[in-house]
């Protein structure tokens, strides 16, 4: 009051002053105060979502690896199709612009891998039955060249001979047995248990209906956003996944083949028997950073030492193999490949343990391309807000402005609602 009669109040009403003029705000349950907690509602709601969020994502990332590997029948093919036809997506598209029907381009694609496929099978799984079925005949020429050695290493020779004795006893039980090895895909398919069979049979499929619907699943994936930087990222995310995984997979495909091409022509000029199923050997490893090679060279020292007699000459064709891949991986591929698709090496071991733990050989195969996918998804959706990436809210970021007030005259209460800033 302009008399200086004191402001009668309700001791069970609050009040709230606003600035220096001692003006008494009204009680909360006022609509002009609802406006200016709001604000504070919001943020509240957003920290909770958040903190749900940062819950319910850390008991999936502890249960994740425990679910694919109790679902590796569904999981592995699954991921595996998928990363092939990711693969294979440069070839659809290249069909697609020379105005070859999707159906017809995806079907094309899916015979090419199936001929590729076939091709591996009969140029590696076929003459390697032969080297399992001959191992327990060359036991004593294995342990004939390895006796040097261990002369240097007595220490070592229980543990040798040992480990030879086990390598030989499987194969020992498999010559009882006449079992032909899988000639093609189809006697493959015929010698496979059901659910194996099932497995092949999903994947292709998965391939085929990826492929068949790839434009169109792409299109969808942009055309449903709601707006358009939230198309553009989702474009560019899908862009890069393709060109990213085509790319390495096209490239260290290509730089494999020229190795293990290359080896096998010195295993031929030197005498090693079945040179082109070393070679493959050695070209299907190499998708495996830092371990395959290593595998490699070891399987290329027992082949020697089953084939040769003098113990240098029986190592010569893993020192083929390791210096071969000392050039690719030192020279060949730093200079194709160059700093695009570079990945840290320990991010490299630690998928390596991760896929190989969780589906054991073929994690491993697939360790780098889905590093690779994961590594392009995380960069186009945008750390940490990947949750505002998928759904397009700022659900774990959020910037809420600061209430405004108007003092344009005099008064300092909060905007009217129909006031503008």
């Amino acid at each position: 009051m302009a008399d200086g009669t004191p402001i009668p109040t309700d001791p069970e009403t609050p009040v709230r002053r606003t600035g220096a003029t001692g003006t008494a705000a009204q009680p909360p349950s006022d609509p002009v105060d609802a406006v200016v907690d709001a604000p504070t509602e919001e943020l509240r709601r957003d920290r909770l979502l958040a903190s749900l969020t940062l819950i319910a994502g850390v008991g999936l990332l502890l249960a994740l690896p425990f679910a694919l590997q109790a679902g590796a029948r569904f999981f592995l093919p699954l991921t595996a199709a998928i990363v092939i036809a990711i693969a294979l997506v440069p070839l659809l598209e290249w069909q697609e612009r020379h105005r070859v029907p999707a159906p017809l381009a995806a079907l094309f694609c899916v015979l090419l891998f199936l001929i590729i496929a076939n091709g591996a099978l009969a140029s590696i799984v076929v003459p390697a039955w032969g080297w399992a079925q001959i191992l327990p005949e060359r036991i004593d020429r294995v342990q004939a060249n390895v006796a040097p050695l261990i002369d240097f290493y007595a220490s070592l020779e229980k543990f040798v001979n040992g480990l030879i004795t086990n390598v030989a006893s499987a194969p020992t039980r498999q010559t009882t047995t006449a079992v032909a090895p899988p000639q093609s895909l189809l006697d493959l398919f015929a010698t496979s248990a059901p659910s194996a069979l099932l497995e092949m049979f999903f994947a292709i499929l998965v391939i085929y209906f990826f492929l068949a619907g790839w434009t169109n699943l792409r299109r969808a994936a942009i055309t449903k956003r709601t707006s358009f930087g939230g198309a553009m990222a989702t474009a560019r995310v899908i862009q890069n996944v393709v060109d990213d995984t085509s790319a390495y997979l096209g490239t260290i495909t290509l730089i494999n083949l020229m190795l293990g091409v290359i080896v096998a022509i010195a295993l031929w000029y030197i005498g090693m028997p079945t040179p082109l199923m070393w070679g493959g050997i050695v070209a299907l490893l190499n998708y495996v950073p830092y371990l395959g090679p290593i595998f490699a060279a070891l399987l290329l020292a027992l082949g020697g030492l089953m084939t040769f007699t003098d113990i240098w000459w029986a190592l010569l064709p893993a020192a083929i193999m390791v210096g071969a891949h000392l050039v690719e991986a030192n020279v060949i591929t730093p200079l194709v490949v160059g700093h695009r698709l570079t990945i840290n090496p320990l991010m490299i071991l630690i998928t390596l343990s991760f896929w190989g733990w969780v589906w054991g050989t073929p994690g491993a195969l697939l360790a780098v391309p889905l590093l690779i996918i994961i590594q392009t998804v995380l960069k186009g959706a945008g750390k940490p807000d990947i949750a505002g990436f998928l759904f397009e809210h700022g659900t774990l970021i959020q910037d809420i402005p600061p209430p405004q007030r108007n003092t344009a005259n005099g008064n300092t209460g909060v905007d009217s609602p129909g006031t503008a800033p």
